[in-house]
């Protein structure tokens, strides 16, 4: 008689979720993107299960400080977005984003390592990007994220 493997399996109800905190001010776009992605999706706690959004809660400070690797990077870097409408494709460098939308780099890099699908973007909603050193989310007592 062969008995049945037993897996963990967990249920949405079951998650416990924490809050972090990460300081931006000169860490890597994307090495600072897996990090946060990797703990939004939950996949650094021994309770992971692929379709329960087990992940954690994200606050992001400082994020117009980050910096990427490569001289020409924040020229050749592009980033595309579509109206709907004919001719209505628009391109942004890295170096104009930065400048007008500071948080938005981050989040675009983040969203890109989580699956395509819309449990990533349940999980995506637990992401708080802001520019400054302040942060609306005291009463949460958010820790620092090893890094």
């Amino acid at each position: 008689m062969q008995t049945a493997n037993k897996c963990y399996l967990a249920k949405p109800a079951d998650v416990e979720r924490k809050w972090y905190v990460v300081d931006a001010t000169d860490k890597v776009v994307g090495r600072l993107a897996v990090r946060i992605a990797t703990v939004l999706m939950g996949k650094h706690k021994p309770t992971y299960t692929p379709h329960v959004d087990t992940g954690d809660h994200v606050i992001v400070l400082n994020a117009g400080a980050v910096k990427v690797t490569g001289l020409r990077k924040p020229q050749q870097r592009v980033y595309q977005r579509f109206s709907g409408y004919p001719g209505g494709q628009k391109t942004t460098t890295l170096a104009a984003m930065l400048e007008r939308h500071p948080e938005r780099v981050l989040h675009e890099a983040v969203r890109r390592m989580l699956p395509k699908n819309a449990l990533a973007r349940q999980m995506l909603k637990k992401l708080r990007i802001y520019t400054g050193e302040r942060h609306d989310h005291q009463a949460q007592q958010p820790e620092p994220l090893p890094l």
